[in-house]
Order: structure tokens, then sequence, then C-alpha cells
């Protein structure tokens, strides 16, 4: 769809995905916000200099940890980007690690191998950063998402508007973890192209 709208998309497995090997996995352990981030910022400026990206024109999109990602990436790099959006992202890793904790002995281990002690959470929590954020942001979210509540995505909203940053949001309360319904996934992807196109130029949806 965004190519087809006229964009170069890059999708980049960052250190600590899946299927290269455990060593590559175990690598992103602890590192939300620090080498994660800084291999999609890597990827950016390798796209730049390629010749493949305007860095007038580039916008950070992903979806839950990738949701997370883009408006960390507007955060840490506020010069890079000229746009963000994040759909049913998690970006309050405080409330992440806590909720994670207390709902079952494997989550709590997880949260502690993967985003390291509770303390600190607000250097790599989005929510906290909101006024390096200088672009505008848009943003999407599904009232019953059991995975990236909802409240994750309000507090972002709250936090930009505070922060005097540009956000849209579009919420639809009866959705989870990605909007299913047809009827949503085009108007999501309406307001997604028109979000774009407003910043980057490309084509709007038909």
């Amino acid at each position: 769809m965004l190519v087809a709208a006229g964009y170069a998309v890059l999708r980049v497995n960052y250190r600590g995905s899946g299927n290269y090997g455990r060593a590559f996995h175990q690598i992103g352990a602890r590192e939300w916000g620090g080498t994660l981030q800084d291999d999609l910022t890597d990827v950016t400026r390798w796209a730049i200099a390629q010749g493949i990206a305007d860095p007038q024109r580039i916008c950070i999109y992903g979806a839950s940890y990738g949701g997370y990602a883009a408006l960390m990436g507007a955060a840490k790099e506020p010069d890079l980007y000229r746009c963000a959006a994040g759909y049913v992202g998690v970006y309050n890793i405080e409330k992440m690690h806590r909720d994670d904790a207390r709902a079952a002995r494997w989550m709590r281990n997880w949260a502690n191998e993967w985003l390291g002690e509770r303390d600190g959470m607000a250097a790599i929590s989005p929510t906290a950063l909101a006024h390096r954020i200088k672009v505008p942001v848009f943003l999407a979210a599904g009232g019953k998402d059991v995975r990236a509540p909802v409240e994750h995505t309000e507090q972002m909203e709250k936090a930009l508007k505070k922060a005097g940053v540009p956000v849209e949001s579009l919420y639809f309360p009866h959705e989870g973890h990605g909007f299913y319904t047809e009827p949503h996934q085009r108007e999501f992807y309406a307001k997604l192209l028109g979000f774009l196109s407003r910043h980057l130029g490309g084509a709007t949806a038909k």
C-alpha cells in the first residue's frame, strides 16, 4: 500500500529479531530505546547516503513494538524524521513493566530480562520524552487491546498535546491489538495515507 502511494519503504530486522539465531536475538535484551533504536537510525542514515531516501521527507511508522520504535525514534532523533505514526503501540515502558510483572511470573521474568529494572524506565518511555518530539504524530489504538492497552496511546496523545506537538488520533473502542473489521481497516489506512501525504507528499486513499 505504501509503495503504491509512492513511498520507498524500508523494513528492518533490528537486533533482537527472531529467526536469525539465538545470539542475534539475545543481543536485543535490555536495549529498548538503545541499540535496537540505533539500528533503525543507522539504516535510515544508510538509505539517505545511498540516495534512496530524501532526508527532508522521511516518516517512521510501526505497530506494536514498531509503534514504540516510531515514537522513540522521533524523540531520540528529532531532526531525522518529518513525521511519526504509531499503531497499537506501547509508549509508557514503566507501565508496561509493571503490568507485565503483575500478570504472570513468566511475564515478570521477560520484563526484567528484556526491559531491565523498572528504575530508569522514563529514559526509554516516549510518554516521558514527548517534549523532544518536534514533528507531527499520528496515533491509532483499539479499546480492547490487551497486549498494548489503549491507555498507552491515550497517555502518549496527552503528553504530546501538553508539549505542543501536533497529534492526530484514531480509536476504535471494540478493536484489539490491530484493526480487523474491513470498515475500520479502510478508515485507518485512509487516515494514515492522508497523514503521510500532508507531510511527505504521497498519494491519498482513493
